[in-house]
């Protein structure tokens, strides 16, 4: 038995992973799917408090409180940035650390460093529009590969608002992402996510082995058989 903690990214919670977490489960795995603070069931929480260390220590206590170890740790998107700030802190409780299409953020790096001025400036004018800058409103499902109109009706009935704050702050770790622990990065390639670009070339520049699915960014909605089957792989 292994125990899984999957990590849900941006507008997403706890709950996009029923369909990993149920085939894991039926193999015989311990598994766990935490929400972080604002998003999912947690959305009445969002406030302009919330920021990237809040999103850090949600995981860390998680895996504190569930008394987890062995922890394959799981992030998507952006969960990525979680996952380093835990891997710093409770490396102890972790064999290995899976980033799943996931932002790759550098100590000192807040995440909208790592993406174009443009497309920063554009974020922050919709958050502004929508909430007064205090959260950005989910995209369309399609905007993650989901196209099939079942499971975009699914996604876009679930997702929320995300904390714009999280984009802001800086990520505090001192070292590199993953803390030296065994590491990989899956690349979803069909289509690939633009946004993560950098990320992909900081993975490869780290040296992870980088698997890819054949399947769009949400592959925990679209390919939940073939991603479960690649979170056991060694």
């Amino acid at each position: 038995m292994t125990t899984f903690v999957l990590l849900h990214g941006a507008w997403h919670g706890g709950w996009c992973w029923a369909r990993v977490a149920d085939i894991l489960r039926a193999r015989g795995h311990r598994v766990t799917t935490p929400t972080q603070t604002g998003l999912g069931e947690r959305r009445h929480l969002l406030t302009d408090a919330v920021t990237l260390t809040t999103f850090g220590e949600d995981l860390r206590l998680h895996l504190d409180y569930e008394d987890l170890s062995d922890v394959v740790l799981v992030g998507h998107s952006f969960a990525g940035s979680a996952l380093s700030y835990v891997a710093e802190r409770s490396a102890a409780r972790i064999a290995r650390l899976v980033y799943l299409d996931a932002t790759l953020v550098f100590g000192g790096e807040a995440p909208f460093e790592s993406n174009p001025p443009d497309v920063v400036a554009l974020r922050r004018q919709i958050a502004q529009d929508f909430s007064g800058g205090l959260s950005l409103p989910p995209p369309p499902a399609a905007a993650f590969g989901v196209t099939g109109a079942a499971d975009a009706a699914w996604l876009e009935g679930k997702m929320t608002p995300h904390p714009l704050r999280t984009f802001e702050t800086k990520l505090e770790i001192s070292g590199p992402p993953g803390a030296g622990l065994p590491a990989r990065y899956i690349v979803c390639r069909d289509p690939v996510y633009g946004p993560l670009s950098t990320a992909r070339e900081r993975a490869q520049a780290l040296g992870w082995p980088m698997p890819e699915i054949a399947t769009g960014h949400d592959a925990m909605v679209t390919a939940p058989a073939a991603l479960a089957d690649m979170l056991e792989a060694e």
